[in-house]
């Protein structure tokens, strides 16, 4: 089953990646929530193809067989959070919360987020720019993370 190997794979990967994991933990989503949303959203990608959702409850990563049912409330629930994430968003740009100096280092991680993927997708050509380019990407990487928990860190937090 390619299709299960690859979204396994993916899942793993991106699950793990320390970034993710930093983020993951504190976002409204629980683990779970999270893998579901992202198999719901890209694995028709990887498949090539649309997928019903028993089809989908079968790509989580979970050894215990997962009803479609149970799928479905797991990604309902996720949607939910990311929708009330979002109005969290709307409601602090509204009374002027973004305006204030307190959220100046999380636009700062935002900004180096960015860096970061930009700079995954700008790979050079060049063996030794190649090098160079793998350097700055673990650079900001380390950063990255350590900003991210330095945040994370109730006692730290600006707001």
């Amino acid at each position: 089953m390619k299709l299960k190997d690859s979204t396994t794979a993916w899942l793993n990967g991106a699950l793990n990646d320390p970034i993710t994991k930093i983020l993951a933990k504190n976002s409204q989503l629980t683990k779970t929530q999270l893998e579901t949303l992202l198999i719901d959203i890209l694995s028709e990608n990887i498949a090539g193809k649309q997928l019903k959702y028993d089809e989908k409850a079968k790509l989580r990563l979970t050894k215990a067989k997962i009803s479609r049912g149970s799928f479905n409330r797991t990604l309902a629930q996720s949607k939910d959070n990311v929708i009330k994430s979002i109005y969290t968003i709307l409601l602090l740009g509204y009374l002027g919360i973004f305006e204030s100096s307190a959220l100046d280092p999380y636009l700062e991680i935002a900004n180096k987020l960015r860096d970061y993927v930009e700079a995954h997708q700008d790979m050079p050509g060049k063996q030794e720019e190649i090098e160079d380019h793998i350097k700055l990407i673990e650079i900001i990487k380390e950063e990255l993370e350590t900003s991210l928990k330095r945040l994370s860190n109730p006692s730290n937090q600006p707001m």
